[in-house]
């Protein structure tokens, strides 16, 4: 496994996966390698201008449906109309940004990256046969959840704080949810993701002179490409060898390169308590009953 690429990607024809957020970066490379490999993916994105441009290189083998994370009457449409896949992989992201509010009024980091994503993967549950991907970061170190404050309403907004608590929340659900569906009995899996530090259009999006360095960064060593940064996530979504609520990220570098393989992470992650309470508040923030 040490030396995993997209040339290790087993067979994927007969097998569908939805991407969020397909339509650049990570999520555009992973259903680029997941087509070649025989896939029909389906790039499920708010800006579907961007994604048919993605969906045009890919071929035949790729669709575009609507999906606006941080409007939950968009999930919701988009699970309507949604008929069935092998993988979900839960993709989409922003990072860093100004305080801005969803069309629910959560913070837009947690609104989309988890509450979005948890919304999702509660309607479409029953229609994944294989396994949830979800993508957490490196960043997560730094996510401390304030389930009484989920959505920064009392706390003064820091963005790279919000930003690291939404990636907790998303590793805290990806292994909540793995626990849950082995306790149903389900052969369904949920894993969890990261990219390590990929260059990608998320960096650059926090209107401040961090930009400038986030961009410089890009484009040091240090910064690996899209390409590579895909492939924990392809990992994960494709390996007959994952294991349920495992979380995978590069192994070399302290995580920030090389190929995929188990990651480590903050062991708040693993705080039971807290799991539960941020999956109670996301059912009740969501209007959804999330039984597994």
């Amino acid at each position: 496994m040490s030396g995993w690429s997209t040339a290790d990607i087993p067979g994927q024809a007969g097998r569908t996966v939805v991407v969020t957020g397909a339509n650049s970066g990570l999520g555009a490379e992973t259903a680029k390698a997941l087509a070649r490999a025989g896939a029909q993916v389906i790039l499920a994105c708010r800006d579907t201008s961007k994604a048919d441009v993605v969906a045009k290189e890919i071929g035949s083998a790729a669709s575009v449906a609507r999906l606006d994370l941080a409007d939950l009457s968009s999930v919701r449409a988009f699970a309507d109309g949604f008929t069935g896949a092998d993988v979900l992989v839960n993709n989409a992201g922003v990072m860093a940004i100004p305080l801005r509010r969803t069309a629910q009024g959560f913070e837009m980091q947690m609104g989309t990256n988890h509450l979005g994503h948890f919304a999702l993967t509660a309607l479409v549950l029953p229609k994944i046969s294989d396994r949830i991907v979800t993508l957490s970061s490196g960043v997560h170190q730094i996510g401390r959840l304030d389930l009484d404050d989920l959505n920064w309403e009392k706390r003064r907004y820091r963005r790279w704080r919000a930003y690291g608590d939404s990636k907790m929340a998303n590793l805290m659900f990806g292994k909540e949810l793995a626990a849950r569906l082995s306790t149903a009995g389900s052969s369904t899996m949920s894993l969890i993701a990261h990219p390590g530090y990929a260059a990608t259009e998320l960096q650059g999006r926090s209107e401040s002179v961090e930009d400038f360095f986030m961009k410089l960064g890009n484009k040091t060593p240090m910064a690996q490409s899209a390409t590579q940064g895909a492939l924990p996530t392809l990992y994960a979504a494709t390996s007959p060898d994952v294991v349920n609520g495992t979380f995978y990220g590069p192994t070399q570098m302290f995580g920030m390169h090389g190929a995929p393989g188990k990651s480590g992470y903050n062991k708040r992650a693993d705080d039971l308590t807290v799991r539960d309470g941020l999956w109670q508040v996301s059912e009740k923030l969501t209007e959804i009953d999330f039984r597994v």
